[in-house]
């Protein structure tokens, strides 16, 4: 009778629409990670464990806003300038002695307003995403460039003096809690509650409506313009506090950060199981696919293999999880 009733709730659990990649998502993990761990023994060590989840936050992040648009149907090349924008306006406005919530309020603000923008353009006006986003992508960038007269900011704690400063990097960035660097911790509340607002209610159906049937959706009473700006305004949302990991991580402003992190959600999701067509996909899978890229970019590093050759691994396994998607579109 136990028997059965496992073997109801695993057929239960395929049975949900992107369990199946979620799940051999978290199987190649870990393959992947016991094998690197075969090579090199310190990829077991506590420290390891903890630094990693620490690097995957951020993919994490980055994957759960690029997987919201991506299940629209639609792409977001504008969240890594986005990531830049924030790292580089927060600092700016701490380096001129601004409160450090003041100066995420306001940078916030501004990377949301992409968000709308994007959604503007792509679900208002039927702009391709490629071409909006990447335009939005050249603005936030500019922006970066602009706010502290093209340069890198100084160390907020100039200004800022050294214990604001450090409760500021200690909170996003170098602080633990429960054993855990509070980076994580971020990351996971945010998935959380970004996964329940997807899979649990109506404007997370209304996200999978539009990128299934965009007509059928629209008959069916979504409001397209509406879901399509939800979508862009999480991505944005989550560029914004990887800006402010990063900002806390280096103690400055960067005019260079989250450069190509577009891809890297793009990576996230996709290896997890989310579908770059639209309609299909689960958080759980885009967590999965940010644990596989940090695994395996930590354990080619820790094996000393070269940067060309972990650009070439992870490529593959895009192109490769892409193709399984494509595939399995065109069974079902």
């Amino acid at each position: 009778m136990e028997g059965n009733q496992k073997t109801g709730f695993f057929k239960k659990l395929l049975r949900v629409k992107g369990m199946g990649a979620a799940l051999t998502a978290f199987a190649g993990l870990i393959v992947i990670y016991v094998a690197f761990g075969i090579m090199e023994p310190k990829v077991f060590s506590g420290q390891n464990i903890m630094n990693l989840l620490r690097s995957m936050s951020k993919y994490l992040l980055i994957g759960i806003g690029q997987s919201y648009v991506m299940i629209t149907g639609n792409i977001d090349l504008s969240i890594g300038a986005v990531v830049g924008m924030s790292a580089m306006m927060s600092a700016t406005l701490m380096t001129l002695g601004v409160n450090p919530v003041l100066a995420m309020l306001i940078t916030l603000a501004v990377s949301l307003t992409i968000g709308v923008v994007n959604g503007v353009l792509v679900g208002k006006f039927k702009l391709p995403p490629f071409i909006a986003t990447l335009g939005t992508m050249f603005i936030a960038r500019g922006i970066a460039y602009i706010v502290n007269g093209n340069r890198n900011t100084d160390n907020i704690g100039i200004v800022l003096g050294k214990g604001t400063a450090d409760k500021y990097q200690n909170f996003f960035y170098y602080g633990k809690f429960l054993g855990l660097y509070n980076t994580f911790w971020i990351a996971l509340i945010i998935f959380i509650v970004f996964y329940f607002y997807l899979s649990k209610t109506r404007s997370g159906r209304h996200i999978y409506a539009i990128g299934s049937n965009v007509e059928a959706a629209k008959l069916s009473g979504v409001g397209v313009v509406t879901t399509t700006m939800k979508a862009y305004l999480v991505s944005e949302f989550c560029g914004a506090v990887v800006g402010f990991i990063l900002c806390a991580q280096a103690g400055m402003g960067n005019m260079e950060a989250g450069n190509v992190y577009e891809m890297y959600g793009v990576a996230a999701g996709v290896i997890g199981g989310v579908s770059p067509l639209g309609g299909s996909g689960i958080l759980l899978g885009t967590f999965a696919g940010a644990a596989v890229w940090q695994t395996l970019e930590n354990g080619l590093n820790m094996i000393g293999a070269q940067v060309g050759i972990q650009r070439i691994v992870v490529g593959v396994m895009v192109v490769a999880a892409v193709l399984a998607s494509v595939l399995r579109n065109r069974k079902e």
